[in-house]
């Protein structure tokens, strides 16, 4: 197995990848969007390659995010 079949993400880590909330990762795993290993403290991992692969599908569905900018400095936030 490669280090990519083998490394687990956190929710935090899946989240910052596609630009959610860690909140949408844990309902991606209750609709059965995306599937976890539970850790024996109940939290979710996540299969590198199983992640790679749900980017690779929704890489056609994304849509251009906002850029907010803070007054004060004229510089995105």
């Amino acid at each position: 197995m490669s280090p990519v079949d083998q490394r687990l993400l956190t929710s935090g880590e899946v989240a910052a990848m596609f630009r959610v909330n860690p909140k949408t990762v844990t309902r991606w795993v209750k609709t059965g969007r995306l599937t976890s290993i539970r850790t024996p403290g109940g939290k979710h991992r996540f299969r590198e390659r199983d992640v790679i692969a749900l980017l690779d599908q929704t890489a056609g569905d994304a849509r251009p995010r906002p850029v907010h900018h803070d007054p004060r400095d004229g510089h995105p936030l």
